[in-house]
């Protein structure tokens, strides 16, 4: 059967966002490890969580966690309410990923009722059940039937494209002096938004279903790329090609952006580019 679409409302920056949207439902702090915790998506959440008084565990490999061959695991889990997995294969093979996806998920789970975990959180994307033909995205989706068949309470947190990702995809898409996109709708986030989604879910009741979450515009994929690259004097070509893959996969018009029952996050891809340009300039000098 699969999981409903639910919303989780309160998705915002932490400027706008109550206290309490980071409370479980009794207004408790609790115990949060994050697998992935060390990455881009993961050392964010730590922060949040225990910037709003959460005991939050970064678990990874550099860490001495290891989800794959279960070292640490279940000392880290020791008193958990909640996981958060935000960990990512290293290789978007699909033999690779489907070992890595279902490996790490069944010992996590594992691990988790063994600890009595309340609450497993899971971060996937937005169009995972229409990229079916991508490799990787068919190891996504076994992951998240693991999740959804599992005696764990759960919620899948289900993201966008990431701001910070837009210059790798324009890479992969180069040949020449051009960059082929699909002219199709994106939708993407900032980093810090999809984390701060996140961690409200984690710290909320399970939703047993999934939740949607974006940024607050669309926009052409080609559109984007374009501003991207001219944000950083890329004189480069981009040119709108309906074929161009993406993960190897042809997309449609809709595939990279949620229903209209997506939480948006507050981030603007305009500002978040002239900060990050500025970032970079700074750091140059």
């Amino acid at each position: 059967m699969r999981p409903r679409r639910t919303r989780c409302d309160g998705v915002r920056t932490d400027r706008t966002a109550s206290r309490s949207l980071w409370r479980n439902p009794k207004g408790q702090s609790m115990k949060v490890v994050v697998i992935g915790g060390s990455g881009l998506i993961g050392s964010k959440v730590v922060t949040r969580l225990r910037e709003h008084g959460h005991e939050a565990v970064a678990a990874s490999p550099a860490t001495g966690v290891n989800t794959i061959t279960g070292e640490g695991l279940a000392k880290a889990l020791e008193g958990a309410a909640v996981v958060i997995d935000v960990s990512n294969s290293p290789s978007f093979e699909e033999a690779a990923a489907l070992n890595f996806f279902e490996t790490s998920t069944r010992n996590l789970l594992a691990a988790e009722a063994a600890a009595g975990v309340g609450h497993h959180v899971a971060l996937s994307v937005v169009g995972t059940d229409r990229l079916s033909a991508s490799g990787y995205f068919r190891a996504k989706a076994a992951q998240e039937k693991l999740i959804t068949t599992s005696s764990i309470p759960y919620s899948i947190v289900h993201a966008t494209q990431f701001f910070e990702f837009v210059a790798s995809i324009a890479q992969d898409a180069i040949s020449g002096d051009t960059v082929r996109v699909a002219p199709v709708l994106i939708q993407p986030m900032a980093a810090d938004d999809v984390a701060s989604a996140v961690g409200r879910v984690s710290v909320g009741a399970p939703l047993n279903g999934i939740v949607e979450v974006a940024g607050p515009q669309q926009f052409r994929f080609d559109e984007l790329i374009r501003k991207a690259l001219a944000a950083r004097n890329d004189q480069r070509h981009v040119i709108a090609d309906p074929h161009a893959p993406y993960f190897g996969y042809e997309l449609g018009e809709r595939t990279l952006v949620p229903d209209d029952t997506a939480q948006l996050g507050a981030t603007r891809f305009e500002d978040w580019l002239s900060a990050s340009v500025a970032n970079v300039e700074g750091a140059s000098t």
